[in-house]
C-alpha cells in the first residue's frame, strides 16, 4: 500500500466541489460517475452535484443493481458497467480519412482532431492498475497507440480508494486495492468517509499538477486515521478471492483439462466479459465511404477473443471454432501468456466480468477449479 509521508489535508464536500469547477476552469472535460439508466456509470460531470451522492451497488455473478445507502457518500460504490478504458481506448476510432480528386489521385490524411483533455475523477486503485497495464500494452513498446498515446499524456487523474467493496471484488488478491498500491502514479488521490458531521475527503498530491490544484483548493489538517481505517476495514470485506500462486504456470499445465468442456457448456460466447473487462485491448479496422465512393474513412473498434471471426485466416476460416477454445484463449491469455507479453497478469481483480456475465461465470470460480482438478491429476499421476 502507498506510503504518505506528506502533510494530510483533508477536503469537506463543499471542497470536493471546489475540485471539481477547479479542474474545469483548467480546461478539464471532468469524468466521474454519475447515476443513469438504473446504473452508476462514467459519464462527463458540469459539477460535483451530479456524483452519486446516497447510491451504493448490489453486484453478485449476472447480477447488479442500484441500492440507497443511509449516508450521502458519493464513491461507496464499486466498480459499474464501464472502466475508463472507455475514453482513453475508445470503443470506436477514426484513424484516418481519404478524398479522391477529379484526377483520380487520392489524399489520405490522419484524424486531425484534437485529443480530449479529460480529468478523471473517481478512479479506483484497480482501475488505475488497469490503466497501467494498457499504458503497458499500448505505449509500452517502440510504437506508441495514437489513439491511446495522445489522451493518456493529456489525462489527469483523481484517484478514490475503495471503502466500499462488492461480493464481485477481489483487488485484494491481485494486489491492486482497496488502498493504492506502491508506486502509483496519479495526480490527486482521496478516500472518502462519511462522518456524523457530513463527508470528508483526505486528499493528497502524487505529481506537480495535482500540487498545483491542491493548493488552490479550501483544505483542513487532519491525521486521516479515520480514512486510512476505512480502507483497512474494506481489504478485509472482499467478496472474492483468487489464489494468485503461479497462475501462469496454471494456465500453461492445464490446457486439456475437463473443466473447459464444463464453462463452454454455459458461456453463450458473447463477448461481454471483454467489452467490461478494464485492460483488454483488441481491435479490428474497418472501411467506410460515402455515396459518391469519393470519401473514405478507416475505423477503429473494439473487438473481442469471444468473436467467430477473431481468430479467422484467409483460405482456412476460424482457428478456434468452439466454445471452449475461446473461453479458454482469453482466460489463458489473461493469467497467463499476458506475463510473456507486458510482464503482469491481465487481471486487476475488478469483479466486472463475473457481474456483467449474463449466465453468471466466475473467473476466481473457474481459476479454483482448474487448481483443483490440476492437483487431483499430479495425485493421480505415475
Amino acid at each position: 500500500m502507498e506510503t504518505i509521508t506528506a502533510p494530510l489535508a483533508e477536503l469537506d464536500e463543499q471542497g470536493l466541489a471546489a475540485l471539481v469547477e477547479a479542474l474545469r476552469q483548467r480546461g478539464y472535460t471532468v469524468i466521474g460517475p454519475t447515476v443513469r439508466d438504473g446504473a452508476i456509470v462514467l459519464a462527463e460531470l458540469a459539477s460535483a452535484g451530479e456524483l452519486p451522492y446516497g447510491w451504493g451497488v448490489e453486484a453478485e455473478a449476472g447480477t447488479y443493481r442500484l441500492r440507497p445507502r443511509s449516508d450521502r457518500a458519493a464513491f461507496a460504490h464499486s466498480a459499474g458497467p464501464q472502466s475508463w478504458k472507455t475514453f482513453l481506448h475508445p470503443p470506436r476510432a477514426r484513424l484516418w480519412q481519404a478524398d479522391r480528386a477529379e484526377d483520380g489521385s487520392f489524399t489520405v490524411r490522419d484524424d486531425d482532431e484534437p485529443p480530449p483533455r479529460y480529468a478523471f475523477l473517481g478512479v479506483r486503485p484497480c482501475d488505475l492498475r488497469a490503466i497501467a497495464v494498457q499504458d503497458r500494452v499500448l505505449t509500452g513498446g517502440p510504437y506508441v497507440d495514437p489513439v491511446y498515446g495522445p489522451r493518456r499524456t493529456r489525462a489527469f487523474i483523481v484517484v478514490a480508494e475503495c471503502t466500499e467493496p462488492s461480493a464481485v471484488c477481489f483487488c485484494t488478491s491481485m494486489g491492486t486495492g482497496p488502498g493504492l498500491p506502491q508506486g502509483s502514479s496519479y495526480d490527486l488521490a482521496l478516500t472518502e468517509t462519511a462522518e456524523p458531521d457530513g463527508l470528508h475527503y483526505l486528499v493528497r498530491a502524487g505529481s506537480p499538477d495535482g500540487e498545483d490544484v491542491l493548493a488552490a483548493l479550501p483544505t483542513r489538517p487532519t491525521d486521516g486515521e479515520h480514512a486510512r481505517r476505512a480502507v483497512s476495514e474494506a481489504a478485509g470485506r472482499m467478496g472474492r478471492t483468487m489464489d494468485p500462486t503461479d497462475l501462469r504456470a496454471l494456465m500453461a499445465g492445464t490446457m486439456t483439462a475437463e473443466r473447459w468442456d464444463q464453462v463452454a457448456d454455459r458461456c453463450l460466447t458473447c463477448g461481454n466479459c471483454t467489452m467490461v473487462c478494464p485492460t483488454c485491448f483488441c481491435t479490428t479496422t474497418e472501411e467506410v465511404t460515402d455515396l459518391t465512393g469519393d470519401h473514405a474513412e478507416r475505423w477503429r473498434r473494439w473487438d473481442s477473443c469471444f468473436d467467430l471471426d477473431f481468430s479467422h485466416l484467409h483460405g482456412t476460416g476460424p482457428v478456434r471454432t468452439s466454445a471452449r477454445s475461446r473461453y479458454r484463449q482469453w482466460l489463458t491469455h489473461k493469467l497467463g501468456t499476458w506475463h510473456d507479453q507486458f510482464g503482469s497478469s491481465g487481471c486487476v481483480g475488478c469483479g466486472r466480468c463475473i457481474a456483467w456475465c449474463p449466465v453468471g461465470i466466475d473467473i476466481t470460480e473457474e481459476v479454483a477449479a482448474l487448481r483443483a482438478e490440476d492437483a487431483t491429476t499430479s495425485e493421480g499421476a505415475p
